[in-house]
């Protein structure tokens, strides 16, 4: 065997041994990653966040034109190193091209470090993994085995408090 088949046989498995040992991380993308509610009441009027859910059935594209969160997209390039990081989004029964903007809004702000690693979920609570970083409780999120990181609470007001909570820098 070559040197430079062995080393790359070591690299691959090295790395692949590395990528087990970290911890799994979901990240919920609305109110997390993406600033829905803004991108809503730019929209629609500051009214209608209330009604957010019923616009996404109406406006699957609401969330492709929706702005990261500040900070958001520089979290997830920090947590990327860190963490096995997945996205844990759910998206409503009613819109069936939100599950298509979704993953349009991924490719454009995450790209191919996000490739293949959004799951939509109605059940989050099915998913194993060590944490899951979320704004809500619904979908099964309040009841997820591993530790719920609440986005947006006075806790975890924005992602500067989340990576210092969980050492990343």
């Amino acid at each position: 065997m070559s040197y430079s088949v062995f080393y790359s046989k070591v690299t691959y498995q090295v790395k692949k041994k590395s990528n087990m040992q970290k911890k799994i991380m979901y990240l919920d993308m609305d109110g997390v990653l993406v600033d829905i509610f803004k991108a809503c009441a730019d929209k629609y009027g500051k009214d209608s966040v209330s009604k957010i859910g019923d616009l996404l059935d109406e406006d699957a594209q609401l969330f492709y034109e929706a702005e990261p969160i500040p900070g958001a997209i520089e979290a997830y390039n920090k947590l990327i190193e860190v963490f096995d990081v997945y996205l844990l989004t759910s998206a409503p029964w009613k819109s069936m091209g939100s599950t298509e903007a979704k993953q349009r809004w991924v490719m454009k702000y995450l790209g191919a470090s996000a490739d293949k690693r959004m799951i939509v979920s109605h059940n989050k609570n099915l998913m194993i993994g060590d944490y899951l970083i979320d704004d809500r409780t619904a979908n099964g999120a309040g009841e997820f085995k591993g530790e719920l990181i609440q986005f947006g609470t006075e806790k975890y007001p924005n992602w500067n408090t989340v990576l210092k909570y969980l050492n990343v820098n």
